[in-house]
């Protein structure tokens, strides 16, 4: 039997990959035993005929979870970047990708840096205890050795696995002609400042684009800044939280992803955009480069480096194709929680 460990696993980005793992193994009949957050047991719509364990998301109850049932299972794979809590005779997989465990920001408050640090020993203390890990990308395995020096390269595999957006719809949507769609919650590093200020001041110049956004109230300064432009007539559209299969759309009628963060493990929204026919603007920042080769890349930290980017978008000429270089390896996945070598 193999154990699906997704107990860290609760909201944002990770669980949507942590719902799709699961509806790609609930749909291959692959046998598992899932323990997942309690706080989870009613937002998931996975039906499933293997067996949940929902318990509450602590260290403690995760150890005691593995002290009672250590000979129970022949396969972990832990789904949330923290191997087991110690040495199994079970084969481990570590699914990591958390690029803030590995980088923090200094931008960040100092009491989530002191949280996020923390969680970093903690996960370099454990990492002796998962025979492998599974990263997302090319990056993110030289950036893992880097900061746990004591795994090796064999040790390191590269799967990224993503939901397709592109099964929601057949219907064709009309582009919007110099449409820039950043998709993304609001965080510090995630750099809303310097995008907004620049699109402010393109716009004041050349009155062409649109600027799209996803932001949800979770940070009242940038929210009352937005909605004071959107007053003062700049076309900027907060979509706030939307829903998978509206974000197909919001996709479709962009002609351009524009992604100004300043650290990302992966970059989902870039691939989402990619896939859906959009053109790439990017950070001049190794993690756009590990996913694509991008139309046009920029400064992030430089206003004025955006703007240029802005500027160049309106020559639909000059603008090279933009080329994705990673791709969904669920099935891969799937083989490795599956498979009965072990």
């Amino acid at each position: 039997m193999t154990l699906i460990d997704a107990l860290h696993i609760n909201d944002s980005g990770g669980k949507i990959l942590l719902d799709y793992l699961i509806k790609s193994i609930e749909e291959s009949n692959i046998k598992v035993t899932y323990i997942l957050d309690e706080r989870i047991k009613s937002s998931h719509a996975i039906i499933t005929n293997n067996n949940v364990i929902y318990i509450k998301s602590t260290f403690i109850n995760r150890l005691l979870f593995y002290l009672r049932n250590k000979k129970k299972f022949q396969k972990v794979f832990c789904f949330g970047n923290i191997p087991p809590p110690f040495n199994l005779k079970a084969k481990s997989y570590t699914y990591f990708h958390q690029k803030l465990f590995l980088f923090i920001p200094r931008e960040l408050k100092f009491k989530t840096k002191l949280i996020l640090f923390i969680k970093s020993k903690v996960v370099k203390q454990l990492s002796n205890n998962t025979d492998f890990w599974i990263v997302q990308s090319n990056l993110m395995k030289h950036d893992l050795l880097n900061k746990f020096n004591n795994n090796s390269d064999s040790k390191v595999l590269v799967h990224p696995f993503y939901p397709p957006l592109n099964q929601f719809s057949k219907v064709s949507t009309l582009r919007t002609p110099k449409s820039f769609l950043y998709v993304s919650t609001y965080q510090p590093h995630k750099n809303f400042e310097n995008l907004i200020n620049a699109f402010k001041l393109f716009y004041d110049k050349y009155k062409k684009g649109e600027l799209h956004l996803t932001l949800v109230n979770n940070d009242s300064k940038i929210i009352f800044k937005i909605n004071n432009l959107i007053l003062n007539g700049y076309p900027i559209i907060n979509h706030g939280f939307i829903k998978r299969d509206s974000l197909f759309s919001l996709y479709r009628q962009s002609e351009f992803i524009i992604y100004p963060s300043l650290l990302e493990s992966f970059g989902l929204g870039i691939i989402e955009g990619l896939e859906n026919g959009c053109k790439v603007i990017g950070a001049d920042l190794p993690y756009t480069y590990a996913v694509c080769k991008p139309s046009i890349t920029f400064n992030p930290k430089l206003v004025k480096s955006i703007i240029k980017a802005f500027e160049t978008a309106l020559n639909t000429k000059s603008i090279i194709k933009t080329e994705q270089l990673v791709f969904n390896e669920i099935d891969s996945i799937k083989r490795l929680i599956g498979k009965n070598d072990i």
